[in-house]
């Protein structure tokens, strides 16, 4: 039997959609030139100094690039690649792409060349635009594999003065040919805005690929325009909201938080100078709305957490006073409930002492809305962080969804949901317990796979998500797992490594973890350490390292590890359908997983069935009577040098609790 669920009927940006005149990206960015012309629309961090456009700026560079593009032949139906960090240009090239009709096609530029050829071969990729010498070099060595790259820009010119081959361009040179261009065709760059339609296709953005290669997800103005009107009607965002672009170009996260919504409501973007000076920068620009995977948010408290381990006295006392008072009354204040106005006046005491200053520190001072998705968050981040009144929410969507599925409700905030679908979005739990949407957002296909689209959306709209889930009583949508990982142990009980998983990954020390367990007779897992937590744990206890491997092969590190694993278990014991996923035998690996080494995806997400095979030999000792095992592993270098890591791991029992019969739920 299926159980259903759904927003407001009414689409609340159906009815801007219907003009035509804002029905594509180009023709918004042309309108906001025309109402706030003179606003800043995007800002850059270089050489210690904030760069400043404002929308007509950009409108104009836009057209630049975009008749560069067309001298370059760049035409209506073709692919664009683009490769960086989040840089201006580069959200420019997206745009300019658009003008002319072709497909902008962001890619993750921390990928190696050979993870690249798939991708630009799949789409058939013709122009690539890219931030530096580093993408430059990667695509010089696959080019000869590339036959539909006909040409190849690059923003950054540091490093490129002897590069000579016939089809790099500077941008400096297509924004110049680009003028030129317009000058000799000036009808052309308005034509070809003005044949730009709502049904077009107007982005693709590739799937991580978990599971084989990646697929290109195909998206229309439609769905991504009306997505975002819906997503910023929702939240009351406005023209005054600051955001900071500093995750992947090629998320779909970053496309709707960093470029659609910015379109729609004509709000300022600013690029960090690089990803270490991130943090600086937040504090430095103060964004108003904020998104962040639930990795970020822990670093962040891990952060907070020791450097008032390393506070004086007073300040610990202080600390931890205020922190108590908030976790009483923060929540109520940011959900907007009364509370006495004693306790009232006791929040903005700490507000002034404590609250105010771990925000600044943090970047966080004038957040007003802040999203995290991806995976689970722990309820101490949502403690924490909504006890400073910051009102942090978790989403929940895909790719094909372009992002937005389900949202946590204002005042109804839950660590254990993904909230409730989001305007115009319908969603159900299908008889085997999948996920299935349909809604303004869903994508339109996989590029060049109509055997795909067909296994993944069903003729009348409805998307396979492959997530297993349920409605609870409030119809918040709760994820348990993805459909495919939901195993049984041999007892027939569930086995959902990924909810196990995330609850091990709400302790500071532990950085990842795979579970395992279907068809047997209990769970056990491989854990990572976080180094940067543990290393300060291991310092202030005088214990020496040399190392990450070291590290984590030190007994102290285990019994840690182990009250964490023991800490999980109790609480699985507490929950009659997973009561019997208490993991009873881990180890904690020698090395971290790496995107670099196939283990995890470029948005860290885990390649289970790879390090399944990869490390059988691990997997194997955990389920034998044996209290160690010898691992030797290939991991690739940062220079890209290959080497052998060679370990004797220790296999650590866990104390299981007896569970909740099934009967008792």
């Amino acid at each position: 039997m299926e159980t259903t669920t759904m927003a407001k009927p009414e689409n609340i940006g159906a009815a801007a959609q219907a003009r035509h005149s804002t029905d594509t990206f180009p023709k918004l960015l042309q309108e906001h030139a025309r109402v706030r012309g003179d606003r800043p629309a995007m800002r850059e961090k270089d050489l210690g100094i904030w760069q400043t456009w404002t929308w007509r700026e950009i409108a104009a560079e836009v057209q630049a690039l975009a008749c560069g593009f067309a001298a370059l032949g760049l035409v209506r139906g073709d692919r664009v690649a683009i490769i960086g960090d989040n840089r201006p240009r580069l959200y420019w090239t997206i745009a300019a792409a658009q003008c002319l009709g072709a497909i902008p096609l962001p890619m993750y530029q921390d990928s190696v060349a050979e993870e690249m050829v798939f991708v630009l071969q799949d789409a058939g990729v013709k122009l690539a635009v890219v931030e530096d010498q580093e993408q430059v070099d990667k695509l010089l060595e696959i080019h000869d594999r590339l036959p539909n790259l006909e040409h190849v820009v690059y923003d950054d010119p540091r490093g490129m003065r002897h590069y000579n081959q016939p089809f790099l361009h500077a941008c400096a040179e297509v924004l110049g040919s680009g003028r030129i261009y317009h000058d000799e065709h000036p009808e052309f760059f308005q034509g070809q805005v003005d044949g730009g339609k709502g049904e077009d296709l107007a982005i693709m953005l590739y799937t991580s690929g978990t599971t084989g290669n990646p697929k290109g997800v195909a998206h229309t103005y439609n769905s991504m325009i009306i997505t975002a009107r819906n997503s910023v009607q929702m939240e009351g965002l406005t023209d005054q909201e600051e955001v900071l672009a500093y995750l992947p170009m090629a998320w779909v996260g970053d496309n709707l938080f960093s470029y659609a919504q910015s379109m729609v409501a004509g709000f300022c973007v600013s690029c960090p100078e690089s990803s270490e000076t991130v943090m600086t920068d937040m504090r430095e620009i103060g964004p108003t709305y904020y998104f962040a995977p639930p990795r970020v948010y822990e670093n962040l408290l891990t952060q907070v957490t020791i450097r008032m381990e390393d506070a004086s006295p007073i300040k610990r006392w202080m600390f931890n006073y205020f922190m108590d008072h908030a976790k009483k009354v923060g929540v109520k204040i940011v959900d907007k409930q009364p509370v006495p106005f004693m306790d009232w006046l006791g929040y903005q005491l700490g507000n002034f002492l404590v609250y105010g200053p771990i925000k600044n520190v943090l970047g966080f001072s004038r957040i007003k809305l802040a999203y995290t998705a991806g995976e689970a968050i722990g309820p101490e981040l949502f403690d924490f962080y909504r006890a400073l009144n910051i009102n942090i929410k978790q989403l929940y969507g895909s790719t094909e969804a372009y992002v937005m599925v389900c949202v946590q409700p204002n005042g109804q905030v839950k660590p254990d949901t993904v909230g409730t679908p989001v305007p115009g979005v319908e969603v159900k739990i299908d008889d085997n317990g999948e996920v299935i949407f349909k809604g303004p957002g869903v994508f339109h296909s996989y590029w060049n796979r109509p055997d795909a689209t067909a296994e993944t959306m069903t003729p009348d709209g409805w998307v396979l998500t492959g997530d297993a889930g349920f409605f609870d009583d409030d119809g918040h949508l709760k994820i348990i797992d993805r459909a495919k990982d939901v195993g049984k142990f041999i007892d027939g009980s569930m086995f959902a490594p990924k909810y196990i998983e995330n609850k091990l990954k709400f302790f500071p020390y532990i950085k990842e973890v795979v579970a395992f367990g279907d068809k047997r007779e209990h769970a056990c897992a491989f854990i990572n350490i976080d180094l940067s937590a543990v290393g300060s744990w291991a310092e202030k206890r005088g214990l020496a390292y040399t190392g990450y491997t070291d590290l984590a092969g030190q007994d102290a590190v285990y019994e840690l590890i182990r009250e964490c694993v023991e800490k999980v278990n109790a609480d699985l014991a507490a929950d009659p359908r997973l009561g019997n996923s208490q993991i009873k035998r881990f180890l904690i690996l020698h090395k971290e997983l790496d995107a670099d080494d196939g283990e995890l995806t470029r948005t860290r997400k885990v390649r289970r069935r790879f390090i399944a095979d990869k490390y059988g030999v691990l997997i194997d000792a955990l389920y034998a009577d044996v209290n160690h095992c010898l691992i030797e592993t290939q991991v690739k270098f940062e220079d890209g040098r290959v080497g052998m890591v060679r370990a004797d791991l220790k296999i650590a029992e866990a104390k299981r609790y007896p569970r909740i019969a099934q009967s008792a739920a």
